[in-house]
């Protein structure tokens, strides 16, 4: 189970869920020239350049709203303030402006919370709770603002109640689908959605020709806000291993199940993790977690949305350091775990799944470009990555947890080669993944660092994976065409491992 822009377009995940009855069509957009629970937020930032690791893309600047919460915060998305050098608060009323904090960051719950430099800013403001209750059948309404600061509403209909992937793509969060014609405005980044004048959620995605927008819940955000609260954010829980519905007769026969047909069969368990500590195994039928039992879909009865994945128990319910048992059956034999549940760091990933407001690490070698990869490299090339980017590096990406089970290293990779002197006849040279140089085994960046200091008679003898499997460089000609590779190319430093 590992999947904006103003108002993010794209594809929707697909998921089993519970659709309301049809309805009257939506009414249109009105506009209430009110003071809202709502501020502007401006942001200003620059990307990481991961083709070009040394230097970072043009400056960028975005547009949207937060919403007011007590204490003196404001609630947006993580995306808003990905890679952000500055974030100021704006009022819509007055237009005055203020210095902003990124207190806590969550990429994988694509939430933010801000706060002014001066919390008297928020003074006159109502702050918006945080509602808990929504189910398919409710009425949301979009806030967002016209230029003057009116408040333009929009109501949608709520179809589903989920779990879907959010767009750092580790695992599955709860989430709600709704049918609505969204407006565009300026300020549509981040969009609260608000039932009964409590905030249901934020907008998480939205596609403009079927008019459906999936939504960040109140529960989701009610976790984020009390583990923010603690002294040290941990995030939400991961489940720890990979599942497939056990609706095939003979997959069932092949595991041993015995009694009734019911939980999900264990396909990967994550290395390095609280799921191995616990002891589940690969193989394993996942039958109940505490005493919610999960039946062959891998869904549990849910006492609000009812029937739903599984997961939902594991993220929105449980926190970091709680314990659950897990019930299993492992050839036919019912078995209970206790399993403590953590947050998985992206440093405890071979192929990290996301790297943001952080450097990407480098080693340049006489104009070869070493870097360790990750989902954000990946990334580099577009929306459509996974059929866009190195077949090869997408399968390591996507199989990591069961081609790495012991999952204690990264992976280094040439990404490419940059022509001088050094590297004549290598040019052409690009995604190959890397496994000694100098006759030592590379398990990271660190290792490639330490092993080109010891050459082997006078050459940098580099093995790779792929085509043409030994790279070899003259040691002498590499560190005499340093000084010349940093300024043809702009290069301020040959490294950065950190």
């Amino acid at each position: 189970m590992r999947r904006t822009a103003i108002i993010a377009f794209g594809l929707l995940a697909t998921c089993t869920c519970v659709v309301a009855k049809k309805e009257p069509a939506l009414p249109a957009a009105t506009t209430k020239p009110k003071v809202v629970s709502l501020v502007r937020v401006n942001v200003t930032g620059q990307s990481y350049d991961y083709f070009r690791p040394w230097q970072k893309r043009a400056p960028f600047s975005k547009r949207a709203l937060g919403a007011v919460l007590p204490q003196g915060r404001v609630l947006v998305t993580a995306d808003l303030v990905a890679n952000q050098n500055y974030v100021e608060l704006e009022r819509a009323e007055s237009g005055e402006k203020i210095a902003a904090n990124v207190q806590v960051i969550d990429y994988e719950a694509n939430l933010a919370l801000l706060e002014p430099v001066d919390k008297k800013f928020l003074d006159g403001i109502t702050p918006l709770e945080v509602g808990l209750d929504t189910v398919v059948g409710d009425r949301l309404a979009a806030w967002q603002l016209e230029q003057t600061g009116a408040l333009v509403v929009t109501e949608g209909l709520v179809t589903s109640v989920q779990m879907m992937h959010y767009p750092i793509e580790i695992g599955q969060f709860l989430a709600y689908r709704m049918s609505i014609s969204m407006q565009y405005r300026d300020n549509s980044y981040t969009v609260p959605l608000v039932k009964n004048n409590k905030l249901a959620g934020l907008l998480l995605r939205y596609d403009s020709r079927s008019q459906v927008l999936d939504v960040i819940p109140g529960p989701i955000i009610m976790h984020f806000l009390k583990e923010a609260g603690s002294e040290q954010y941990r995030g939400f829980p991961s489940i720890g291993f990979s599942f497939f519905p056990t609706r095939d007769p003979q997959l069932r026969s092949f595991a041993g199940q015995t009694g009734k047909p019911a939980g999900v069969y264990v396909t990967s368990v994550d290395p390095n993790t609280s799921t191995v500590k616990a002891g589940l195994q690969v193989g394993d039928i996942v039958t109940a977690i505490g005493n919610n039992e999960i039946d062959q879909n891998g869904n549990y009865v849910d006492p609000l949305y009812g029937k739903i994945e599984f997961t939902n128990l594991l993220t929105a319910h449980a926190y970091p350091g709680d314990s659950v048992t897990v019930h299993v059956q492992r050839n036919g034999k019912p078995m209970q775990l206790n399993l403590t549940l953590e947050h998985r760091s992206t440093k405890d990933y071979v192929v990290p799944p996301y790297n943001l407001d952080q450097p990407p690490s480098y080693y340049v070698l006489g104009g070869m470009i070493f870097q360790e990869l990750s989902r954000q490299y990946l990334k580099e090339w577009g929306a459509n990555w996974v059929k866009d980017a190195p077949q090869r590096f997408v399968y390591l990406d996507r199989f990591q947890s069961e081609l790495f089970p012991e999952g204690n290293h990264k992976i280094v990779i040439v990404s490419q080669v940059l022509p001088t002197n050094a590297t004549v006849g290598y040019e052409e040279l690009m995604y190959l993944t890397v496994t000694k140089v100098n006759g030592k085994e590379i398990k990271s960046l660190a290792d490639l660092a330490a092993a080109v200091k010891q050459p082997i008679d006078g050459f940098i003898k580099i093995e790779t994976e792929e085509d043409p499997k030994q790279i070899e460089l003259d040691a002498a000609e590499v560190e005499a065409e340093a000084p010349k590779l940093q300024q043809n190319y702009g290069i301020s430093s040959l490294q950065r491992l950190d």
